[in-house]
């Protein structure tokens, strides 16, 4: 059965920094981009960043440029977020999720999700 489950989340104030990860259980996530989403309480859910099958590609949310970066372990079976420089409205459960169409940070072209990861950003 293919899984993704994330981890990495948790309590950091602002100004710090978080590494989420996304593993993958059931299938390799080569033939896979692989998208970062987040969803705060009473909001839609927004897509954050993403990286092509190969790593070659990826791309960010204007939000999230420069403080963000994705990465992908194809070996390890496992996509990575970087967050540095967090701020409280980055705060939201993130999710990753994986697609065997083209990088997006459109959440209606995945069709496999995690179960989602909490990151709180508070002083």
């Amino acid at each position: 059965q293919l899984q993704l489950v994330e981890s990495g989340g948790g309590l950091v104030q602002p100004g710090g920094s978080l590494r989420l990860s996304c593993a993958a259980s059931g299938f390799t996530l080569d033939y896979y981009a692989i998208g970062w989403f987040r969803q705060a309480p009473g909001k839609e859910r927004e897509g954050v960043s993403c990286i092509s099958m190969s790593g070659s590609s990826t791309n960010y949310a204007d939000s999230v440029k420069g403080r963000f970066t994705i990465s992908r372990d194809n070996a390890k079976n496992t996509v990575y977020l970087q967050m540095n420089s967090l701020k409280p409205e980055d705060t939201a459960v993130y999710y990753c999720a994986a697609t065997d169409w083209v990088a997006t940070i459109n959440p209606h072209e995945y069709d496999y999700w995690g179960q989602g990861t909490q990151v709180t950003v508070s002083s």
